[in-house]
């Protein structure tokens, strides 16, 4: 692979609500010399909600060499708040860029389902369940790939008219988007159950269209069988009543790093066999998730989280005591991985 990366959480805004409530600078900037140093990744991910936030974190990560995907994702934002979004990211993009950082601009992620306008559905979790009923979602999937691609056409014109770098996507497969506008092919790719036997053949599919394949999503959250689920790991979280903000576990689980680090390991090097260019593993920390070890299982939302460090509450990790985390199991794979 020629990018080695990991995406980093600079907060999700939805419905006012924006992530991460605590955004410390050095906090942010430490994490992002550990990305490159501890976890030998080459290129980050910013992603998030909040411009400001994303600017700051891509500086960071662009003065330390590492190559920046500048990732706004919109959710729940009507077409034209996504292009105001777009436009202003391009922007800041396109400054950092002409500072001599190497930036690649990723114009919205999955939108047909985390936004309004493309599939039936009233929010996210609505269209996601869409497709848990395939009979029904297929009436759907063609008319929703179309919308995605004429606004995808709009979108990467204004992108263009602002940021000079190289532009892309992250899709979903179910969107069939059309990459003509675009300089990689880029899709957020889970394994799951349902696909594990077609998934090799997927990569070749993809690799074969001819242009570079960016992976810029893929990983398992930390519980036991949390892998065969893929990108539907999250749904074992309970949400505060009409919020984003997560509350509990909806039961108990079993925690397995181990499961985790390895569906990490083996989805790397089939990714790496299969000719991707560039890879970008979901995530490093997702700090509204945390390790509660010590009360009702429930609560600990870090059996959740994607992320390759736990985030600690009130104290510092043992093995940087400066930062408010522990790496686990996933973090020694990716930094194997990614050493080699």
């Amino acid at each position: 692979m020629r990018a080695k990366g990991i995406s980093y959480d600079t907060g999700f805004a939805r419905d006012g609500h924006l992530g991460r409530e605590r955004f410390d600078p050095e906090v942010v900037r430490r994490e992002l010399a550990v990305i490159r140093d501890d976890l030998h990744c080459t290129a980050v991910r910013v992603m998030g909600g909040d411009p400001d936030r994303i600017e700051l974190a891509a500086t960071y990560a662009a003065d330390l060499g590492l190559e920046v995907w500048f990732s706004p994702y919109p959710l729940e934002l009507t077409a034209e708040e996504m292009l105001s979004l777009f436009a202003d990211c391009a922007e800041r993009a396109e400054r950092l860029r002409l500072r001599g950082a190497e930036v690649v601009f990723v114009t919205g992620a999955e939108l047909s389902l985390m936004n309004k306008g493309f599939l039936p559905g009233g929010s996210t979790d609505e269209r996601v369940a869409l497709l848990s009923r395939p009979e029904q979602a297929r009436e759907h999937i063609g008319a929703a790939g179309a919308r995605v691609n004429a606004f995808l056409a709009e979108a990467a014109a204004v992108v263009r008219e602002r940021f000079g770098g190289k532009v892309t996507y992250a899709a979903v497969p179910l969107e069939n988007v059309d990459w003509t506008p675009f300089d990689f092919l880029s899709l957020d790719l889970y394994r799951s159950a349902e696909i594990a036997d077609r998934f090799t053949a997927g990569i070749e599919q993809l690799v074969a269209q001819g242009k570079p394949v960016a992976i810029t999503e893929f990983g398992s959250a930390g519980y036991l069988g949390a892998g065969e689920r893929g990108a539907r790991g999250l749904e074992i979280v309970e949400y505060r009543g009409g919020t984003a903000v997560p509350l509990r576990l909806d039961g108990s689980y079993a925690r397995d790093e181990a499961g985790q680090a390895a569906y990490l390991r083996e989805l790397l090097e089939a990714f790496d066999a299969g000719g991707v260019d560039s890879t970008f593993v979901f995530t490093f920390a997702l700090y509204d998730f945390p390790h509660r070890p010590d009360g009702d299982p429930r609560e600990d939302l870090d059996l959740a989280s994607y992320g390759v460090v736990k985030v600690l509450e009130g104290r510092p990790g043992a093995a940087y005591p400066d930062l408010p985390w522990e790496p686990k199991a996933a973090f020694t794979a990716v930094a194997d991985c990614y050493r080699d």
